[in-house]
């Protein structure tokens, strides 16, 4: 019982934390817009983090890499985290075990990549009915565009309705069945 407890509080700190780190690092990759609440609230989080690993790891082609490290690495310490709670010995397999729980870290980023791009399409679809001119539309365009506007310029709008937003859900589910095939086989080496 306080081991699920436990897992839960790390599920959910640790979880949140390299969210919020994964926001801010796609954030600068899109060139989102910095004058929101969000990404105020964003940098106010992770900034006494990110600020001292941005000293020791160079960013590379606007492409800030201190960040996007920092949230696989959240992500890795969840994992040991919870396999340790869980009852795991690492000591009898501590190479693969290592090899396994980054490959794990990784998929969890990509899968945690795939729902805030299906999050931020549902939730522009829905502004753009109700709000479309609240503060939050030009974060969430920034973050959309690029895959809204690849199914944009293959289907226009069908009787003045965009279906870019259902293709873009359509495809980012057939990836999350590949994501959790892949999460699988890899736990499988636990």
């Amino acid at each position: 019982m306080l081991n699920q407890m436990l897992i839960f509080l790390l599920d959910t700190l640790l979880g949140l934390f390299s969210l919020v780190l994964l926001l801010r690092f796609y954030m600068q990759l899109l060139r989102a817009p910095h004058r929101n609440p969000l990404s105020q609230f964003l940098i106010a989080i992770t900034d006494f983090l990110v600020r001292p690993a941005r000293r020791m790891i160079p960013g590379f082609g606007g492409i800030d890499f201190p960040t996007l490290l920092l949230a696989w690495l959240t992500q890795l310490i969840l994992l040991a985290g919870v396999y340790i709670l869980q009852g795991y010995n690492f000591t009898s397999t501590v190479g693969l075990a290592a090899g396994a729980l980054a490959l794990l870290a990784l998929v969890e980023i990509v899968k945690m990549t795939l729902y805030i791009i299906m999050a931020a399409v549902i939730i522009q679809a829905v502004l753009s009915w109700f709000n479309p001119y609240s503060a939050l539309a030009p974060v969430l365009d920034s973050f959309t565009r690029p895959f809204l506007g690849v199914i944009r310029a293959r289907i226009p709008p069908i009787g003045n309705i965009d279906l870019s937003p259902l293709f873009v859900l359509i495809i980012i589910q057939l990836l999350l069945f590949i994501v959790a095939r892949t999460e699988g086989e890899i736990s499988r080496l636990f």
